[in-house]
């Protein structure tokens, strides 16, 4: 056979098969050893976290995007339900760091969590738009009965008096960077809202004692888990630290 024609069908072979190494993108090998688990928000699925878990993995990072019935039981329950499972999960393959990112309710979850259980583990978590403080869309509304219908009995524990879950759970004792959003598509609920806020939690109410970093972003309290600009401050986080702070923000 043609020596030629022999090298380009060698060529095809392994470019057909895959095998091709020096093609393949290769994850950070850095990061190899680091898992991500996902806590959607109230209402949601983890569905609404797969444009998030897509870049995550992009990066190298193994993700756990886990599934919960958020409208079902209380927080304390929730958090039981999903937390362990997706440790054992992210500990199944070995993983060497474990960090959370959180939409809404999942970082409240997150917090009852850690109230009675440590993850040694644990290195850095991203809550977006967490009620940290509650909302008093919630102060307003729970005792209507759609509410309840709506958002269960964990939507009901996310008021902002000092005997609500959220303000009970104290400060925050590990590497925490939270984002905030500052635009509404839901106006009604926004007039029961401290501005600004993202429709359903206002800015201030993201906040809490203890966390490393804080950005507030020009996005609404449903899409924040999908917009790219948060998506990239996510990655940053988790990789540096801190966020990518610019001067108009």
């Amino acid at each position: 056979m043609n020596v030629t024609v022999s090298i380009l069908i060698t060529a095809v072979f392994f470019a057909l098969s895959g095998c091709s190494s020096s093609l393949a993108p290769k994850p950070d090998p850095r990061l190899t050893k680091e898992c991500v688990i996902l806590l959607h928000g109230l209402a949601r699925t983890s569905e609404s976290m797969v444009p998030l878990a897509t870049q995550l993995q992009a990066q190298g990072y193994r993700v756990v995007n886990i599934n919960y019935p958020s409208r079902e039981f209380p927080i304390a329950t929730l958090a039981q339900k999903a937390i362990p499972p997706a440790l054992a999960q992210c500990r199944a393959g070995a993983a060497q760091k474990i960090h959370f990112v959180t939409h809404s309710l999942g970082g409240i979850l997150l917090r009852q969590y850690l109230h009675t259980h440590t993850i040694p583990e644990l290195t850095r978590v991203v809550m977006l738009a967490p009620p940290n403080k509650g909302s008093e869309i919630v102060d307003h509304l729970k005792d209507l009965p759609p509410f309840a219908w709506l958002n269960g009995p964990a939507g009901e524990e996310l008021g902002t008096d000092a005997s609500a879950l959220p303000r009970r759970l104290g400060a925050v004792d590990f590497d925490l960077g939270v984002i905030a959003g500052t635009t509404s598509i839901n106006l009604l609920l926004s007039l029961y809202l401290p501005n600004p806020d993202d429709g359903k939690v206002s800015v201030e109410s993201t906040k809490i004692d203890g966390m490393r970093d804080f950005i507030a972003l020009p996005v609404s309290h449903p899409f924040i888990m999908k917009d790219k600009n948060t998506i990239a401050q996510v990655i940053h986080f988790l990789t540096q630290g801190k966020f990518l702070h610019t001067p108009d923000r």
